[in-house]
């Protein structure tokens, strides 16, 4: 089983795969992570020395390479990894894909001054900013989000009921 967490950054994907991945015995795999682990560099300094579209092709590879190599995992994708060509479709077609879906302002209130530092397009916002950049990007990349097989609205539900009916939907699959 693979299940693939899509959604803003900031919305939890990595902090709620751990645990999600933890419940169901399966591998964990962040792709920033895997992508900062292989080049050595973070992701912010990937964008900034190797520009966009090399960070995207490493967003790619990694995704294939989950597909081909691992059945059993929980992966956490970049932000915008679901808008890059058809990775939604490529996800789809190999597991179950979930949007975990929460509104700019709870996002916004979840990141510290270090998760803004490091997310390229938030550096240097104040906090009106940031919530203004969040909802009009939001809106841009919800369509694609909304290609995934569930859809979370995530405002409500604490982690462990976001775990739960995550579980309760993949069993019924």
């Amino acid at each position: 089983m693979r299940l693939f967490l899509v959604g803003y950054m900031g919305c939890g994907k990595s902090s709620l795969g751990k645990k999600l991945s933890k419940a169901l015995n399966l591998r964990f795999v962040d792709t920033d992570a895997e992508i900062e682990r292989r080049e050595g560099a973070s992701v912010n300094d990937i964008f900034r020395y190797e520009g966009e579209e090399y960070f995207r092709k490493s967003e790619r590879r990694v995704i294939e390479e989950i597909i081909e190599e691992q059945a059993d995992v929980v992966v956490s994708t970049g932000g915008g990894l679901p808008l890059w060509r058809d990775n939604m479709e490529l996800m789809n077609g190999a597991g179950i894909t979930i949007f975990l879906k929460r509104s700019a302002e709870q996002i916004a209130s979840r990141l510290s001054p270090h998760g803004r530092q490091k997310r390229p397009k938030l550096r240097g916002l104040n906090d009106e900013e940031l919530v203004a950049f969040m909802r009009e990007n939001m809106l841009q990349r919800e369509p694609y989000y909304k290609k995934a097989q569930l859809c979370i609205d995530c405002v409500p539900l604490s982690d462990a009921e976001l775990v739960k009916k995550i579980i309760e939907y993949v069993d019924e699959q």
